[in-house]
């Protein structure tokens, strides 16, 4: 019978794709692991979508976000994505803010239970992002995952707000206080 545990991380140590053993805050680990954490809470958000169309796209992006999380953890794997990624996103991005009223001023992230997490989801996916550019800094590394990880950001923005949309729950707009 197999187990879930092994014991081999007790002491702080992972291994990597391909053996390579390295602490568990290695920037590397810990770039793929902010991933895993924007995975679940995307899959935390389709428990509360309805929309099928928003489902299946973000059904993709988790498939998408794990094969990035399994080419980061493999040091010997090819940093980047199909530039046709990146251009899908932004079709995305275009599709459905067109279906929104233009924003004039920033708006409080909230709204229904899908539309919060999907506002949660992207916070954090800017933290993705900024891992990603301090690991890539760090290692010399050049890719356009940073601008997959910044559309997909704008993506889940959208997306909240249309969530929101569907469920005709009204933005809240921010207020600019400057007795602050």
């Amino acid at each position: 019978m197999s187990r879930i545990y092994t014991r081999a991380g007790d002491k702080g140590e992972t291994s990597l794709i391909g053996g390579i053993r390295v602490f568990k805050n290695n920037l590397r680990v810990e770039t793929y692991g902010n991933l895993d954490e924007l995975n679940s809470v995307i899959g935390a958000a389709l428990t509360k979508i309805k929309a099928k169309e928003i489902r299946t796209i973000l059904e993709q992006i988790q498939n998408e976000l794990f094969n990035i999380g399994a080419k980061i953890a493999n040091p010997k794997d090819k940093l980047a994505i199909k530039p046709e990624k990146i251009n899908s996103l932004e079709k995305m991005i275009d599709k459905f803010d067109r279906r929104l009223s233009p924003l004039k001023t920033f708006i409080l992230p909230g709204g229904e239970e899908a539309g919060s997490l999907l506002h949660i989801a992207r916070t954090i996916c800017r933290r993705c992002e900024r891992s990603l550019i301090t690991f890539f800094k760090k290692e010399g590394i050049k890719t356009n995952l940073t601008a997959y990880l910044n559309r997909l950001a704008d993506l889940l923005f959208v997306l909240a707000r249309y969530s929101n949309f569907l469920e005709k729950k009204k933005e809240k707009f921010w207020v600019k206080d400057a007795d602050l």
